[in-house]
Protein backbone atom coordinates (compact mmCIF):
# COMPACT_ATOMS: atom_id res chain seq x y z
CA UNK A 1 0.00 0.00 0.00
CA UNK A 2 1.32 3.21 -0.70
CA UNK A 3 -0.32 6.45 -0.31
CA UNK A 4 0.92 10.34 -0.78
CA UNK A 5 1.23 11.55 2.57
CA UNK A 6 -0.29 10.10 5.94
CA UNK A 7 -3.35 12.12 5.96
CA UNK A 8 -4.44 10.02 2.84
CA UNK A 9 -3.67 7.01 4.64
CA UNK A 10 -5.49 7.79 7.62
CA UNK A 11 -8.49 8.26 5.41
CA UNK A 12 -8.16 5.53 3.35
CA UNK A 13 -8.45 3.32 6.86
CA UNK A 14 -11.27 5.29 8.28
CA UNK A 15 -12.80 4.35 5.10
CA UNK A 16 -11.87 0.74 5.21
CA UNK A 17 -12.93 0.52 9.43
CA UNK A 18 -15.99 1.93 7.87
CA UNK A 19 -16.59 -0.98 5.20
CA UNK A 20 -15.48 -3.84 7.28
CA UNK A 21 -17.93 -2.71 9.87
CA UNK A 22 -20.56 -2.94 7.54
CA UNK A 23 -19.97 -5.87 6.40
CA UNK A 24 -19.32 -7.55 9.53
CA UNK A 25 -22.97 -6.25 10.44
CA UNK A 26 -24.32 -8.06 7.91
CA UNK A 27 -23.55 -11.21 10.00
CA UNK A 28 -23.18 -9.58 13.53
CA UNK A 29 -26.24 -7.79 14.26
CA UNK A 30 -26.20 -4.99 17.18
CA UNK A 31 -22.83 -5.76 18.18
CA UNK A 32 -21.87 -2.27 17.11
CA UNK A 33 -19.51 -1.60 20.08
CA UNK A 34 -17.92 -5.08 20.52
CA UNK A 35 -17.21 -4.46 16.79
CA UNK A 36 -15.37 -1.02 17.28
CA UNK A 37 -13.71 -2.66 20.53
CA UNK A 38 -12.22 -6.01 18.24
CA UNK A 39 -11.06 -3.85 15.23
CA UNK A 40 -9.27 -0.88 17.60
CA UNK A 41 -7.98 -4.05 18.94
CA UNK A 42 -6.54 -5.59 15.57
CA UNK A 43 -5.36 -2.21 13.93
CA UNK A 44 -3.39 -1.57 17.63
CA UNK A 45 -1.58 -4.51 17.68
CA UNK A 46 -3.43 -5.60 21.16
CA UNK A 47 -5.62 -8.79 22.12
CA UNK A 48 -9.21 -8.85 23.69
CA UNK A 49 -11.23 -10.82 26.28
CA UNK A 50 -14.65 -11.05 25.31
CA UNK A 51 -16.89 -11.26 28.45
CA UNK A 52 -20.15 -12.90 27.71
CA UNK A 53 -22.79 -14.87 28.48
CA UNK A 54 -22.96 -18.34 25.84
CA UNK A 55 -24.82 -17.57 22.91
CA UNK A 56 -24.06 -13.80 22.31
CA UNK A 57 -22.52 -14.43 18.80
CA UNK A 58 -18.80 -14.27 20.09
CA UNK A 59 -17.38 -17.38 18.20
CA UNK A 60 -19.67 -16.26 14.92
CA UNK A 61 -18.02 -12.71 15.24
CA UNK A 62 -14.46 -13.64 15.62
CA UNK A 63 -15.07 -16.30 12.52
CA UNK A 64 -17.08 -13.18 10.74
CA UNK A 65 -13.77 -10.77 11.34
CA UNK A 66 -11.52 -13.17 10.14
CA UNK A 67 -13.24 -13.75 6.61
CA UNK A 68 -13.65 -9.94 6.17
CA UNK A 69 -10.28 -9.44 6.70
CA UNK A 70 -9.07 -12.11 4.60
CA UNK A 71 -7.13 -13.71 7.54
CA UNK A 72 -6.35 -17.61 9.04
CA UNK A 73 -8.70 -18.22 12.01
CA UNK A 74 -8.11 -21.09 14.35
CA UNK A 75 -10.55 -21.93 17.56
CA UNK A 76 -9.21 -23.30 20.35
CA UNK A 77 -11.88 -24.75 23.10
CA UNK A 78 -10.30 -24.66 26.36
CA UNK A 79 -10.52 -27.71 28.15
CA UNK A 80 -9.59 -28.90 32.24
CA UNK A 81 -7.17 -31.35 30.33
CA UNK A 82 -5.63 -28.91 27.61
CA UNK A 83 -1.98 -29.23 27.95
CA UNK A 84 -0.02 -26.41 26.51
CA UNK A 85 1.31 -28.70 23.23
CA UNK A 86 -2.26 -28.98 22.44
CA UNK A 87 -1.75 -25.42 21.77
CA UNK A 88 1.45 -24.86 20.55
CA UNK A 89 2.42 -27.94 18.74
CA UNK A 90 4.88 -30.49 19.77
CA UNK A 91 7.72 -32.76 18.33
CA UNK A 92 7.50 -36.06 16.98
CA UNK A 93 9.36 -38.51 15.07
CA UNK A 94 9.08 -38.57 11.52
CA UNK A 95 9.90 -41.23 8.77
CA UNK A 96 12.85 -40.22 8.62
CA UNK A 97 13.86 -40.86 11.97
CA UNK A 98 14.53 -37.51 13.06
CA UNK A 99 12.21 -34.65 15.17
CA UNK A 100 10.31 -32.40 13.57
CA UNK A 101 8.03 -29.64 14.70
CA UNK A 102 4.42 -30.48 14.11
CA UNK A 103 2.34 -26.50 14.32
CA UNK A 104 -0.18 -26.21 16.56
CA UNK A 105 -3.61 -24.63 16.28
CA UNK A 106 -1.70 -21.43 17.18
CA UNK A 107 -0.65 -20.73 14.09
CA UNK A 108 -2.75 -18.72 12.99
CA UNK A 109 -3.33 -14.65 12.47
CA UNK A 110 -7.05 -14.83 14.37
CA UNK A 111 -7.41 -16.92 17.23
CA UNK A 112 -10.39 -17.87 19.55
CA UNK A 113 -9.54 -19.09 22.99
CA UNK A 114 -12.60 -20.10 23.82
CA UNK A 115 -13.55 -20.11 27.27
CA UNK A 116 -9.76 -19.38 28.58
CA UNK A 117 -10.67 -19.81 32.62
CA UNK A 118 -11.60 -23.32 31.82
CA UNK A 119 -8.28 -24.59 31.39
CA UNK A 120 -5.54 -24.90 34.03
CA UNK A 121 -2.69 -22.03 34.70
CA UNK A 122 0.27 -23.94 33.03
CA UNK A 123 -2.12 -23.97 29.81
CA UNK A 124 -3.10 -20.45 29.87
CA UNK A 125 0.66 -19.53 30.58
CA UNK A 126 1.27 -20.95 27.24
CA UNK A 127 -0.97 -18.44 25.66
CA UNK A 128 -0.14 -15.56 26.97
CA UNK A 129 3.68 -16.48 26.76
CA UNK A 130 2.81 -16.18 22.85
CA UNK A 131 0.46 -13.46 23.19
CA UNK A 132 3.15 -11.27 24.48
CA UNK A 133 6.59 -12.63 22.44
CA UNK A 134 4.33 -13.63 19.22
CA UNK A 135 6.51 -16.80 18.99
CA UNK A 136 6.56 -19.92 20.59
CA UNK A 137 9.16 -22.16 21.79
CA UNK A 138 9.49 -25.61 21.72
CA UNK A 139 12.32 -27.82 22.57
CA UNK A 140 14.56 -25.43 23.18
CA UNK A 141 13.83 -23.58 19.44
CA UNK A 142 11.88 -20.45 18.78
CA UNK A 143 9.15 -20.62 16.26
CA UNK A 144 7.97 -17.17 14.78
CA UNK A 145 4.08 -16.75 14.91
CA UNK A 146 2.18 -15.24 11.46
CA UNK A 147 1.74 -11.51 11.65
CA UNK A 148 -0.61 -10.30 12.13
CA UNK A 149 -1.41 -12.06 15.35
CA UNK A 150 -4.44 -11.52 17.48
CA UNK A 151 -6.13 -13.42 19.94
CA UNK A 152 -9.44 -13.06 20.74
CA UNK A 153 -10.37 -14.70 24.44
CA UNK A 154 -13.94 -15.61 25.87
CA UNK A 155 -14.40 -16.20 29.46
CA UNK A 156 -17.92 -17.22 30.77
CA UNK A 157 -19.21 -14.93 33.68
CA UNK A 158 -22.02 -17.39 35.10
CA UNK A 159 -20.15 -21.01 35.98
CA UNK A 160 -17.39 -20.44 38.40
CA UNK A 161 -17.44 -24.11 39.17
CA UNK A 162 -14.13 -25.84 38.03
CA UNK A 163 -12.67 -22.73 36.56
CA UNK A 164 -9.32 -21.05 36.77
CA UNK A 165 -9.88 -17.41 36.87
CA UNK A 166 -6.84 -15.44 35.18
CA UNK A 167 -4.77 -13.48 37.68
CA UNK A 168 -4.77 -9.42 36.84
CA UNK A 169 -1.04 -9.96 35.90
CA UNK A 170 -2.40 -12.12 33.04
CA UNK A 171 -5.21 -10.29 32.42
CA UNK A 172 -3.02 -7.70 31.72
CA UNK A 173 -1.76 -8.47 28.20
CA UNK A 174 -5.22 -8.21 27.12
CA UNK A 175 -5.33 -4.39 25.50
CA UNK A 176 -9.40 -4.56 25.92
CA UNK A 177 -11.89 -6.28 28.58
CA UNK A 178 -14.95 -6.37 26.68
CA UNK A 179 -18.25 -7.32 28.47
CA UNK A 180 -21.64 -8.37 26.07
CA UNK A 181 -24.89 -7.57 27.22
CA UNK A 182 -27.83 -8.89 25.53
CA UNK A 183 -29.27 -7.95 22.41
CA UNK A 184 -32.15 -5.33 22.50
CA UNK A 185 -35.68 -6.65 21.45
CA UNK A 186 -35.20 -5.17 17.94
CA UNK A 187 -32.11 -6.53 17.10
CA UNK A 188 -33.21 -9.82 19.15
CA UNK A 189 -36.50 -10.24 16.42
CA UNK A 190 -33.92 -9.63 13.24
CA UNK A 191 -31.38 -12.13 14.70
CA UNK A 192 -33.72 -14.82 14.89
CA UNK A 193 -35.32 -14.02 11.20
CA UNK A 194 -31.94 -14.46 9.91
CA UNK A 195 -30.87 -17.47 12.00
CA UNK A 196 -34.02 -19.20 11.34
CA UNK A 197 -34.48 -19.22 7.38
CA UNK A 198 -32.16 -20.57 4.21
CA UNK A 199 -30.42 -17.40 3.72
CA UNK A 200 -27.04 -17.31 3.20
CA UNK A 201 -25.04 -14.01 3.64
CA UNK A 202 -22.15 -13.77 1.11
CA UNK A 203 -18.92 -11.59 2.71
CA UNK A 204 -16.77 -9.56 0.94
CA UNK A 205 -13.15 -9.40 1.66
CA UNK A 206 -12.10 -5.75 2.58
CA UNK A 207 -8.55 -6.13 3.45
CA UNK A 208 -5.84 -8.46 4.02
CA UNK A 209 -2.64 -9.58 6.14
CA UNK A 210 -0.51 -6.94 4.27
CA UNK A 211 -2.23 -4.08 4.60
CA UNK A 212 -3.41 -4.83 8.14
CA UNK A 213 0.13 -4.32 9.14
CA UNK A 214 0.61 -1.03 7.43
CA UNK A 215 -2.57 0.28 9.52
CA UNK A 216 -1.08 -1.18 12.48
CA UNK A 217 2.23 0.88 11.76
CA UNK A 218 0.14 4.11 10.66
CA UNK A 219 -1.50 4.00 14.03
CA UNK A 220 1.32 4.43 15.87
CA UNK A 221 2.89 6.90 13.38
CA UNK A 222 -0.39 9.62 14.36
CA UNK A 223 0.96 12.21 16.29
CA UNK A 224 -0.79 12.82 19.42
CA UNK A 225 -0.11 16.44 21.29
CA UNK A 226 1.59 16.68 24.91
CA UNK A 227 -1.63 16.97 26.93
CA UNK A 228 -3.52 14.00 25.59
CA UNK A 229 -0.42 12.33 26.54
CA UNK A 230 -0.73 13.40 29.87
CA UNK A 231 -4.57 13.03 30.56
CA UNK A 232 -3.85 9.82 29.73
CA UNK A 233 -1.09 8.84 32.34
CA UNK A 234 -2.82 11.16 34.91
CA UNK A 235 -6.08 8.80 33.97
CA UNK A 236 -4.49 6.03 34.89
CA UNK A 237 -2.16 7.13 38.26
CA UNK A 238 -5.70 8.38 39.68
CA UNK A 239 -6.51 4.57 39.53
CA UNK A 240 -3.37 3.76 42.22
CA UNK A 241 -4.60 4.19 45.65
CA UNK A 242 -2.29 5.46 47.99
CA UNK A 243 -0.49 8.40 45.58
CA UNK A 244 -0.23 11.55 44.88
CA UNK A 245 -2.88 11.78 42.30
CA UNK A 246 -5.81 9.09 43.38
CA UNK A 247 -8.70 10.35 44.45
CA UNK A 248 -10.98 9.93 47.75
CA UNK A 249 -13.04 7.66 45.75
CA UNK A 250 -10.23 5.36 44.48
CA UNK A 251 -8.52 5.69 48.20
CA UNK A 252 -11.68 4.12 49.90
CA UNK A 253 -13.01 1.65 47.16
CA UNK A 254 -9.61 0.21 45.48
CA UNK A 255 -6.86 -2.52 46.34
CA UNK A 256 -4.69 -1.84 43.08
CA UNK A 257 -4.66 0.12 40.24
CA UNK A 258 -3.66 0.43 36.71
CA UNK A 259 0.24 -0.39 35.85
CA UNK A 260 1.88 1.69 33.00
CA UNK A 261 0.75 -0.61 30.36
CA UNK A 262 -2.66 0.48 30.63
CA UNK A 263 -0.86 4.21 29.82
CA UNK A 264 0.39 2.53 26.94
CA UNK A 265 -2.93 1.19 25.55
CA UNK A 266 -4.77 4.27 26.09
CA UNK A 267 -2.60 6.45 24.00
CA UNK A 268 -2.70 3.93 20.92
CA UNK A 269 -6.19 3.21 21.53
CA UNK A 270 -6.90 6.76 21.35
CA UNK A 271 -4.85 7.08 18.17
CA UNK A 272 -6.53 4.59 16.63
CA UNK A 273 -10.16 5.79 17.99
CA UNK A 274 -9.48 8.74 16.17
CA UNK A 275 -8.04 7.04 12.84
CA UNK A 276 -11.55 5.22 12.54
CA UNK A 277 -13.58 8.06 13.25
CA UNK A 278 -12.22 10.30 10.66
CA UNK A 279 -9.82 12.27 12.82
CA UNK A 280 -5.83 13.00 12.06
CA UNK A 281 -5.18 13.37 15.98
CA UNK A 282 -6.34 11.98 19.09
CA UNK A 283 -8.22 14.54 21.77
CA UNK A 284 -9.33 14.10 24.98
CA UNK A 285 -12.63 12.59 24.07
CA UNK A 286 -10.79 10.06 22.32
CA UNK A 287 -8.84 8.65 25.27
CA UNK A 288 -12.61 8.39 27.01
CA UNK A 289 -13.94 6.58 24.53
CA UNK A 290 -11.19 3.66 25.04
CA UNK A 291 -10.75 4.07 28.50
CA UNK A 292 -13.69 1.56 30.72
CA UNK A 293 -12.11 -1.56 28.39
CA UNK A 294 -8.77 -0.57 29.06
CA UNK A 295 -8.89 0.02 32.46
CA UNK A 296 -11.81 -2.50 33.49
CA UNK A 297 -9.35 -5.07 34.25
CA UNK A 298 -6.67 -3.68 35.75
CA UNK A 299 -8.74 -2.25 38.55
CA UNK A 300 -8.89 -4.43 41.56
CA UNK A 301 -11.79 -3.63 44.12
CA UNK A 302 -11.70 -3.89 48.14
CA UNK A 303 -14.27 -5.40 50.10
CA UNK A 304 -16.07 -2.25 50.91
CA UNK A 305 -16.61 -1.62 47.22
CA UNK A 306 -18.26 -5.28 46.31
CA UNK A 307 -20.06 -4.58 49.45
CA UNK A 308 -21.66 -1.27 48.88
CA UNK A 309 -22.56 -2.89 45.05
CA UNK A 310 -19.83 0.10 43.39
CA UNK A 311 -18.81 -1.39 40.09
CA UNK A 312 -15.69 -0.97 38.37
CA UNK A 313 -17.03 1.06 35.48
CA UNK A 314 -18.69 3.68 38.16
CA UNK A 315 -15.46 4.51 39.39
CA UNK A 316 -13.48 4.96 35.85
CA UNK A 317 -16.40 7.02 34.82
CA UNK A 318 -16.05 9.09 38.21
CA UNK A 319 -12.16 9.56 37.20
CA UNK A 320 -13.01 11.39 33.91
Amino acid sequence: MQFDNDIKAVDALHESYNSIKAEIGKVVIGQDDIIKSVLISIFSNGHCLLVGVPGLAKTLLVQTVANVLDLNFNRIQFTPDLMPSDIIGAEILGEDRNFKFINGPIFSNIILADEINRTPPKTQAALLEAMQEKAVTAAGLRHVLPNPFFVLATQNPIEQEGTYPLPEAQLDRFMFNVHLGYPTFEDELTIVKNTTSNNEVKLNKIINATQIQYFQKLVRNIPVTDNVVEYAVKLVSKTRPNTPLATEEVNKYINWGAGPRASQFLVIGAKCHAAITGKYAPDIEDVQAVAEAILRHRIVRNYRAEAEGLSVERIIKNLY
